[in-house]
């Protein structure tokens, strides 16, 4: 079995209002998550591989291919994190109910 390099990943073509957007979220952006992926995206988009992108911004190469993926697959939106609200209730109101009585 030959182990071959895996295939360059690079973002779909980003047009130049995309670009300026990709830009002025990473100036501006407070938050931390969203300013990486579109620090990321925007590297893509400028030609770099994967691997050159990894290092200056302290990420994986899985980490570069899923924001790269994501944002082809659902745009700017991918950018912005998904915070979930925590772990299931595992009480119900009911059993809550008798355990404060």
């Amino acid at each position: 079995m030959v182990v071959g390099r895996r295939p360059g990943v690079l973002v779909r073509p980003v047009s130049m209002e995309e670009g300026r957007r990709l830009q002025r979220i990473s100036r501006t952006s407070k938050d931390p998550i969203r300013l990486r992926r579109a620090l990321v995206v925007l590297k893509s988009a400028q030609g770099q591989p994967v691997r050159n992108i990894t290092s200056p911004l302290q990420v994986s190469e899985d980490y570069v291919r899923n924001a790269i993926h994501a944002l082809s697959e659902r745009g700017f939106d991918a950018l912005d994190p998904k915070w979930s609200g925590g772990r299931p209730r595992t009480i119900d109101d009911q059993v809550r109910e008798r355990i404060s009585v």
